[in-house]
């Protein structure tokens, strides 16, 4: 009996040390021997990383899982209607997941979900065919809570063969790399061999994880495990010890529009750096009077006066990178609040809303939902066009029932 208790305890504390050895030790990141993946992060930040991991950053893109996909694949709406002639179908095929087109009834070609991109306002949903992403033609829309043609598609006629490029994942991802494929091409008839680069899913890191905004974090992961009482952070860019600069930097990184001269990739991008390093600027990109609510959420806040006449105003003000914003106005009139306590609406303001509505519902107000001049779509079976509508981040006084 005393033997088995003595082999009891000596289970239980190498359990105990193997769980509170390094995971990262093992791992492989594709982006280097530097970062130690999101897993490492669980043993010392659970609840930030499980917050995290709910949150549309996260699910920035996702494997095509049947809990991952948006949208309905049975019958009562999972159907697109182009004519009477032509229907694209969401349809469930052993365990995964279809868009199939068919015409006058039979099927012509039929492409599986293998990756999806967002999850938060809309889903688009991709395939991998040698070595390039395709975006499907239909794409799930929360605002609707229906299908609509995806961006960039046209809305009278299906096909397979849009391109995703890279740099859609170098903001939907943490990671993709490049292989190099040799192939054979007819040069004048003579046989030339080539170096063709692709991208290469087995790189893939879906999401953005914990080191696409905390920087490359293997060392910060063994110091920190070797010495549990450290107080201070080591090893790992501390986001609250940045310049309002660099941490407006980190999310502009992906949150400025694309409408710059590229200079390196975002991949590269670590917290820190600025952006200027990445991106200069062109004539179109400075044209602040046509900013997309979509694409430049920080182009926007800098023509904000809230912004402007602030010196310690960034993103993390109002949004916890960790978590999806609040549904809750109310959560952010709190936060103009705390800054605007003694501001007095005029008369007609007043007339036309309450106190208490006045009081939680500042974002209705000065930062209404515009219209998306990027995105467009048409819903199954009509010809008018819907409107991508989101939330602006130009705060200001807007004219009275005008969005």
């Amino acid at each position: 009996m005393k033997k088995s208790r003595i082999l009891f305890a000596i289970v239980v504390l190498a359990v105990f040390l193997t769980n509170c050895t390094n995971k990262s030790d093992d791992y492989i990141d594709p982006r280097g021997t530097d970062y130690a993946g999101s897993e490492s992060c669980i043993q010392c930040h659970q609840a930030q990383f499980d917050l995290a991991s709910h949150s549309s950053h996260f699910k920035a893109t996702a494997p095509a899982s049947l809990e991952n996909v948006l949208g309905s694949f049975s019958k009562g709406n999972h159907v697109f209607t182009y004519d009477k002639n032509t229907k694209l179908v969401m349809e469930k095929r052993n365990d995964s997941l279809y868009q199939v087109l068919y015409k006058d009834g039979k099927e012509v070609e039929a492409h599986p979900y293998d990756i999806v991109f967002g999850v938060k306002h809309a889903q688009t949903g991709a395939f991998w065919k040698n070595y390039y992403t395709y975006e499907l033609p239909i794409s799930y829309y929360h605002s609707l809570n229906s299908w609509g043609t995806s961006p960039g598609y046209p809305t009278d006629k299906p096909f397979f063969n849009r391109e995703i490029a890279k740099e859609c994942y170098a903001c939907h991802s943490s990671n993709i790399g490049s292989r190099y494929i040799t192939t054979t091409s007819d040069k004048v008839n003579t046989m030339a061999m080539e170096a063709e680069s692709f991208m290469d899913k087995n790189t893939l890191i879906y999401g953005i994880d914990c080191e696409r905004c905390h920087g490359p974090a293997k060392e910060h992961v063994k110091t920190h495990l070797k010495f549990p009482d450290l107080k201070t952070a080591k090893n790992i860019v501390s986001i609250k010890g940045l310049s309002r600069q660099q941490r407006l930097d980190a999310c502009a990184i992906c949150h400025s529009g694309n409408d710059k001269i590229k200079l390196k990739s975002r991949f590269q991008f670590k917290p820190g750096e600025s952006l200027n390093d990445y991106f200069r600027a062109t004539p179109s990109s400075n044209d602040s009077l046509h900013f997309d609510v979509h694409g430049n959420q920080f182009g926007l806040l800098a023509q904000s006066k809230c912004f402007q006449k602030s010196e310690v105003m960034d993103c993390m003000t109002c949004h916890n990178p960790h978590e999806n914003s609040p549904s809750n106005l109310a959560t952010y009139s709190k936060i103009c609040m705390s800054c605007h306590q003694d501001l007095k609406h005029n008369e007609t303001t007043l007339k036309t809303m309450s106190g208490s509505l006045l009081a939680n519902n500042c974002v209705e107000c000065h930062m209404p939902k515009k219209t998306s001049n990027a995105i467009s779509f048409k819903l199954s079976n009509n010809k008018q066009l819907s409107n991508y509508i989101l939330r602006t981040h130009k705060i200001g006084i807007y004219p009275t029932n005008k969005k």
